[in-house]
């Protein structure tokens, strides 16, 4: 059991990451000049369509992030010890496309969920359990799945682990003056 959570964390970690990357990105103003809302402030119905927190800077660092952290679990696959941790086959062919499915997977389920949350009139920043623990890993799978069939079991860590995991980095996120609001 202690080797299936560990295998399903470590081969989900692009999608963690590239979660995860949007919220640093704003802290360190990486790339300042695509800090400008995907939505263009656009608004439906007189409402964001995501909100302005969801911008092509956190987008684009969060794919890189993604595509990083496959680009890192090839080599360490290479050296052999991420046979340890997972069965995925990472190559210098598929770990580009492993971080940017993953990735944009975990982003666009984020974005997905921002949307419904401005329909229902919940103000960005605010909870809205679980889904905000819940969007990444659905998005991550969804499109995950178009490279790597998960079993089910997979599956089942992923969806239980996950948002306790994403509910702990949020509190240190947040303890550490990271984020705003956990």
């Amino acid at each position: 059991m202690f080797d299936l959570l560990i295998s399903s964390l470590y081969l989900f970690l692009p999608a963690y990451i590239a979660n995860m990357a949007p919220v640093v990105a704003t802290k360190v103003n990486i790339f300042p000049r695509l800090n400008v809302p995907i939505d263009g402030s656009n608004k439906d119905t007189m409402r964001p369509l995501f909100g302005v927190n969801k911008t092509y800077r956190g987008f684009v660092t969060g794919i890189l992030a993604g595509v990083g952290v496959a680009f890192l679990q090839l080599l360490v696959r290479r050296n052999g010890a991420g046979r340890l941790f997972t069965e995925f086959p990472y190559t210098y062919e598929n770990f580009l496309l492993w971080g940017l499915v993953l990735g944009a997977g975990a982003l666009i389920g984020d974005l997905v969920k921002s949307y419904f949350k401005r329909r229902l009139n919940i103000p960005s920043g605010h909870r809205w359990l679980p889904w905000d623990q819940l969007d990444m890993v659905l998005g991550g799978l969804l499109f995950g799945s178009l490279m790597y069939r998960f079993s089910w079991q997979q599956v089942v860590v992923l969806l239980v682990v996950s948002p306790l995991l994403i509910l702990i980095v949020n509190l240190v996120s947040y303890w550490l003056k990271i984020k705003k609001e956990w």
